[in-house]
Protein backbone atom coordinates (compact mmCIF):
# COMPACT_ATOMS: atom_id res chain seq x y z
CA UNK A 1 0.00 0.00 0.00
CA UNK A 2 2.68 2.84 0.84
CA UNK A 3 4.42 1.67 -2.52
CA UNK A 4 1.32 2.65 -4.06
CA UNK A 5 0.57 5.44 -2.46
CA UNK A 6 4.42 6.65 -2.97
CA UNK A 7 4.36 6.06 -6.89
CA UNK A 8 1.25 7.85 -7.36
CA UNK A 9 2.35 10.51 -5.73
CA UNK A 10 5.81 10.89 -7.26
CA UNK A 11 4.06 10.17 -11.03
CA UNK A 12 1.54 13.36 -10.08
CA UNK A 13 4.29 15.63 -8.62
CA UNK A 14 6.74 14.94 -11.77
CA UNK A 15 3.55 15.32 -14.21
CA UNK A 16 3.28 18.64 -12.13
CA UNK A 17 6.63 19.93 -12.98
CA UNK A 18 7.10 18.73 -16.15
CA UNK A 19 3.33 20.31 -17.22
CA UNK A 20 4.37 23.97 -15.87
CA UNK A 21 6.96 23.98 -18.61
CA UNK A 22 4.74 23.24 -21.56
CA UNK A 23 2.14 25.62 -23.60
CA UNK A 24 -1.30 24.02 -22.53
CA UNK A 25 -0.64 23.11 -19.06
CA UNK A 26 -3.70 21.90 -18.09
CA UNK A 27 -4.30 19.29 -20.77
CA UNK A 28 -0.02 18.23 -20.32
CA UNK A 29 -1.06 17.59 -17.02
CA UNK A 30 -3.92 15.89 -17.45
CA UNK A 31 -2.05 13.56 -20.06
CA UNK A 32 0.66 12.78 -18.34
CA UNK A 33 -0.52 11.34 -14.95
CA UNK A 34 -3.32 9.80 -16.97
CA UNK A 35 -0.80 8.16 -19.32
CA UNK A 36 1.54 7.12 -16.66
CA UNK A 37 -0.60 6.81 -13.93
CA UNK A 38 -2.49 4.00 -16.27
CA UNK A 39 0.70 1.93 -16.82
CA UNK A 40 1.55 1.86 -12.99
CA UNK A 41 -1.90 0.62 -11.50
CA UNK A 42 -1.45 -2.25 -14.68
CA UNK A 43 2.20 -3.20 -13.34
CA UNK A 44 0.16 -3.12 -9.73
CA UNK A 45 -1.98 -5.32 -11.46
CA UNK A 46 -5.07 -3.04 -9.93
CA UNK A 47 -8.15 -2.21 -12.18
CA UNK A 48 -7.69 1.47 -11.13
CA UNK A 49 -5.57 1.51 -14.61
CA UNK A 50 -8.69 1.41 -16.93
CA UNK A 51 -10.00 4.72 -15.17
CA UNK A 52 -6.77 6.43 -15.54
CA UNK A 53 -6.33 4.59 -19.32
CA UNK A 54 -10.00 5.80 -20.26
CA UNK A 55 -9.12 9.72 -19.62
CA UNK A 56 -6.13 9.65 -21.52
CA UNK A 57 -7.50 8.00 -24.53
CA UNK A 58 -10.08 10.48 -25.28
CA UNK A 59 -7.19 13.38 -24.25
CA UNK A 60 -5.19 11.20 -26.78
CA UNK A 61 -8.04 11.27 -29.69
CA UNK A 62 -8.05 14.90 -29.79
CA UNK A 63 -4.47 15.35 -29.36
CA UNK A 64 -3.84 13.20 -32.15
CA UNK A 65 -6.59 14.27 -34.89
CA UNK A 66 -4.96 17.87 -34.47
CA UNK A 67 -1.62 16.31 -35.44
CA UNK A 68 -3.36 14.50 -38.42
CA UNK A 69 -2.92 11.26 -37.00
CA UNK A 70 -6.18 9.95 -37.79
CA UNK A 71 -6.15 6.08 -37.12
CA UNK A 72 -4.74 7.25 -33.78
CA UNK A 73 -7.62 9.40 -32.87
CA UNK A 74 -10.55 7.43 -34.38
CA UNK A 75 -9.21 4.01 -32.67
CA UNK A 76 -8.06 5.97 -29.37
CA UNK A 77 -12.26 7.17 -28.79
CA UNK A 78 -13.90 4.17 -31.02
CA UNK A 79 -11.90 1.14 -29.46
CA UNK A 80 -8.92 1.50 -26.95
CA UNK A 81 -11.69 3.73 -24.93
CA UNK A 82 -14.75 0.93 -24.54
CA UNK A 83 -11.59 -1.64 -24.21
CA UNK A 84 -10.78 0.29 -20.86
CA UNK A 85 -14.47 -0.41 -19.63
CA UNK A 86 -13.67 -4.25 -21.07
CA UNK A 87 -11.01 -4.34 -19.09
CA UNK A 88 -11.99 -2.80 -16.01
CA UNK A 89 -15.22 -4.62 -15.84
CA UNK A 90 -13.09 -7.93 -16.30
CA UNK A 91 -10.15 -7.32 -14.00
CA UNK A 92 -12.95 -6.99 -11.08
CA UNK A 93 -13.24 -11.13 -11.46
CA UNK A 94 -9.36 -11.44 -10.15
CA UNK A 95 -8.62 -13.27 -13.45
CA UNK A 96 -4.91 -14.94 -13.29
CA UNK A 97 -1.73 -13.90 -14.77
CA UNK A 98 -1.12 -16.23 -17.78
CA UNK A 99 1.33 -16.52 -20.59
CA UNK A 100 0.77 -17.13 -23.82
CA UNK A 101 2.03 -20.68 -26.16
CA UNK A 102 5.24 -20.09 -28.26
CA UNK A 103 2.99 -20.91 -31.46
CA UNK A 104 0.52 -18.15 -30.33
CA UNK A 105 3.63 -15.75 -29.93
CA UNK A 106 4.45 -16.46 -33.57
CA UNK A 107 0.96 -15.97 -35.22
CA UNK A 108 0.86 -12.42 -33.10
CA UNK A 109 3.39 -11.02 -34.24
CA UNK A 110 2.68 -11.64 -38.13
CA UNK A 111 -0.97 -10.83 -37.28
CA UNK A 112 0.87 -7.40 -36.20
CA UNK A 113 3.30 -6.89 -39.71
CA UNK A 114 0.15 -7.77 -41.97
CA UNK A 115 -2.23 -5.71 -39.92
CA UNK A 116 -0.70 -2.89 -40.14
CA UNK A 117 0.15 -2.97 -43.92
CA UNK A 118 -3.32 -3.03 -44.85
CA UNK A 119 -4.17 -0.30 -42.82
CA UNK A 120 -1.59 1.46 -43.47
CA UNK A 121 -2.85 1.28 -47.07
CA UNK A 122 -6.60 2.76 -45.95
CA UNK A 123 -4.76 5.50 -44.03
CA UNK A 124 -2.89 7.04 -46.90
CA UNK A 125 -6.33 7.63 -48.62
CA UNK A 126 -7.05 10.15 -46.32
CA UNK A 127 -5.28 13.45 -47.63
CA UNK A 128 -4.29 15.37 -45.13
CA UNK A 129 -3.03 11.51 -42.89
CA UNK A 130 0.39 12.07 -41.72
CA UNK A 131 3.00 9.15 -41.38
CA UNK A 132 0.45 6.47 -42.07
CA UNK A 133 2.43 3.74 -42.04
CA UNK A 134 3.85 4.44 -37.98
CA UNK A 135 0.02 5.41 -37.33
CA UNK A 136 -0.96 2.49 -38.26
CA UNK A 137 1.50 0.21 -36.87
CA UNK A 138 1.33 2.06 -33.22
CA UNK A 139 -2.92 1.49 -33.23
CA UNK A 140 -2.60 -2.61 -34.43
CA UNK A 141 0.24 -2.58 -31.58
CA UNK A 142 -1.96 -0.98 -29.57
CA UNK A 143 -4.78 -3.05 -29.92
CA UNK A 144 -3.19 -6.69 -29.37
CA UNK A 145 -1.23 -4.85 -26.21
CA UNK A 146 -4.85 -4.12 -24.62
CA UNK A 147 -6.71 -7.22 -25.40
CA UNK A 148 -3.56 -9.36 -24.23
CA UNK A 149 -3.74 -7.06 -21.01
CA UNK A 150 -7.57 -6.97 -20.66
CA UNK A 151 -7.23 -11.18 -20.42
CA UNK A 152 -3.93 -10.88 -18.29
CA UNK A 153 -1.56 -12.13 -20.67
CA UNK A 154 2.47 -11.32 -20.07
CA UNK A 155 2.95 -10.57 -23.40
CA UNK A 156 0.98 -7.42 -23.33
CA UNK A 157 4.28 -5.91 -21.90
CA UNK A 158 6.51 -7.64 -25.07
CA UNK A 159 3.67 -5.92 -27.76
CA UNK A 160 3.53 -2.49 -26.08
CA UNK A 161 7.17 -1.71 -26.09
CA UNK A 162 6.96 -2.77 -29.58
CA UNK A 163 4.44 0.16 -29.85
CA UNK A 164 6.14 2.13 -27.86
CA UNK A 165 9.07 2.50 -29.99
CA UNK A 166 7.07 3.37 -32.71
CA UNK A 167 5.11 6.21 -30.69
CA UNK A 168 8.52 7.79 -29.85
CA UNK A 169 9.25 7.98 -33.57
CA UNK A 170 6.38 9.43 -34.14
CA UNK A 171 6.26 12.06 -31.47
CA UNK A 172 10.11 12.65 -32.26
CA UNK A 173 9.21 13.43 -35.48
CA UNK A 174 6.26 15.56 -34.54
CA UNK A 175 7.73 17.73 -31.60
CA UNK A 176 10.62 18.68 -34.32
CA UNK A 177 7.76 19.99 -36.53
CA UNK A 178 6.56 21.89 -33.29
CA UNK A 179 3.10 20.20 -33.54
CA UNK A 180 0.48 20.97 -31.23
CA UNK A 181 1.20 19.17 -27.87
CA UNK A 182 3.79 16.92 -29.75
CA UNK A 183 6.39 17.45 -27.42
CA UNK A 184 3.67 16.42 -24.32
CA UNK A 185 3.31 13.19 -26.16
CA UNK A 186 6.84 12.61 -26.59
CA UNK A 187 7.50 13.03 -22.75
CA UNK A 188 4.72 9.84 -22.13
CA UNK A 189 6.27 8.01 -24.78
CA UNK A 190 9.49 7.91 -22.98
CA UNK A 191 7.50 7.74 -19.56
CA UNK A 192 5.43 4.31 -21.01
CA UNK A 193 8.36 2.85 -22.50
CA UNK A 194 10.17 3.08 -18.92
CA UNK A 195 7.29 1.75 -16.92
CA UNK A 196 6.83 -0.88 -19.78
CA UNK A 197 10.18 -2.30 -19.15
CA UNK A 198 9.69 -2.29 -15.71
CA UNK A 199 6.26 -4.03 -15.89
CA UNK A 200 7.65 -6.37 -18.33
CA UNK A 201 10.34 -7.58 -15.83
CA UNK A 202 7.76 -7.41 -12.57
CA UNK A 203 5.56 -9.14 -14.17
CA UNK A 204 7.76 -11.79 -15.41
CA UNK A 205 8.85 -12.42 -11.77
CA UNK A 206 5.49 -13.60 -10.33
CA UNK A 207 4.89 -17.76 -10.35
CA UNK A 208 2.03 -18.79 -13.31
Amino acid sequence: MIKKILGTFLIILVSIMIAITTTNKFISFLILSSGILNIWFAILNSNYNYIFGSLFYLLNAYISYVNGLYGIAFLSLFVYFPLQIDGFIRWKEEIPIKKLPYKLNICIIISLITSSIGLSLLLHKIPTQSLAYLDASSNISNICGIILMNLKYQEAWSVWLINNVIDLIIWITKSITHSPSGSTLLIVSIGYLLMNIYGLIKWKKLNI
